[in-house]
């Protein structure tokens, strides 16, 4: 069980969007990564980052609604491993492993067992593989994976308020799209709702779809992504801050960026109105950790608008501001000041006090 879930950790994929994340994975054979239509609905291209590869941008070549895939382009060059599809039978009381980015939190595994192998679905019409194993928000597009290390199904969605009660769709699904989308590898384009046939960019009839006449959007007519409002003055401080804005995104209203050796996370709470920017910065040192406490009760007393604080091991330096006070300008000055603190700060503690990167604790 151990060999499998090291191997997963340099194929499972964390996926993100403006408006959503999730997970995927790669299949060597085919040459995509693999995730949920609903992970990616809405956009032409994501943020791929993962143990094997470098955050990235990626297109969405194909979607499908009626099976919830979707398949996105995989960056030359990487060192990702190779899986299987599994092409037997599964029963009920297998052993399981769901693995996925939920929550954001990168790569988790949590085990279970088919509670049952063909539950039918109504509203979408489809058999699912229905598992106890813990499935949470982000998961959806991850493996299924059983002890033989295939995947036998893709985690799709669960039931709110239940006791881990998730459903995954089978491989037999997943094995007959690829074959369906394999002569049009490359392409993008969609399976069509209304006949369930695929359309791509060099046969849809002027946005029907050429097989029944249903109305069919594609990938390539969807509108780029445009923020409004504090989402659009968030972005617009981090490209003068000379950050690459598609790659920060995180989900809606949150943005992650790297400055220098330190991590810093941007969220903004429509419901109250509050701002949030979090720089993670080192972890306290092994050893002399009351001067490290001193050293940032002293720097509280200097320091404006932020703060730092201790949150486990890591140490953090926050930024807290309300909606109704933030302007292009102000943030400007606020989260530039956050972005050089955090980068210097971070070095002092391990130079100065013993603190620890990340990668060494």
């Amino acid at each position: 069980m151990r060999e499998i879930i090291d191997t997963y950790k340099d194929v499972v994929i964390q996926i993100a969007t403006p408006l959503s994340t999730g997970t995927g994975f790669y299949l060597e054979a085919h040459n995509l990564i693999v995730t949920n239509e609903h992970v990616v609905r809405g956009s032409k291209e994501v943020v791929i980052d993962g143990n094997a590869i470098e955050k990235s941008l990626t297109r969405v070549l194909f979607v499908d609604p009626v099976h919830d895939l979707a398949f996105l382009e995989i960056p030359n060059e990487h060192q990702l491993k190779s899986i299987r599809l599994a092409t037997g039978e599964v029963t009920d009381g297998d052993p399981v492993i769901a693995i996925g980015h939920p929550m954001g939190l990168k790569y988790t595994t949590t085990q279970g067992i088919v509670s049952n192998s063909s539950r039918h679905i109504e509203h979408a019409d489809l058999n699912y593989i229905q598992i106890d194993a813990a499935i949470n928000p982000g998961n959806s597009g991850g493996p299924l994976v059983n002890n033989q290390g295939e995947v036998i199904g893709v985690n799709t969605f669960i039931f709110r308020d239940s006791n881990n009660l998730g459903f995954a769709l089978p491989s037999q699904y997943l094995l007959k799209t690829l074959e369906e989308y394999k002569e049009n590898h490359g392409k993008q384009g969609g399976r069509c709702t209304s006949c369930a046939n695929l359309v791509f960019e060099d046969t849809v009839d002027e946005g029907y779809c050429p097989h029944c006449g249903a109305k069919i959007k594609l990938i390539t007519d969807l509108d780029d992504y445009a923020p409004t409002g504090i989402p659009l003055i968030i972005e617009s401080i981090i490209e003068k801050a000379e950050h690459d804005v598609k790659l920060s995104r995180r989900g809606p209203n949150f943005w992650e960026i790297e400055q220098g050796s330190a991590k810093i996370r941007i969220a903004y709470n429509v419901k109250n109105g509050l701002l949030f920017g979090d720089a993670v910065l080192c972890k306290l040192p092994k050893q002399n950790i009351k001067a490290v406490y001193e050293y940032l009760l002293r720097q509280n007393h200097h320091i404006q608008n932020m703060g730092l604080s201790i949150s486990g091991q890591n140490i953090i330096l926050s930024l807290l501001v309300y909606d109704r006070y933030l302007s292009e300008e102000t943030g400007q000055k606020l989260f530039k000041d956050l972005f050089d603190k955090a980068d210097y700060y971070d070095d002092i503690l391990v130079d100065q006090f013993g603190a620890r990167w990340h990668e060494e604790a």
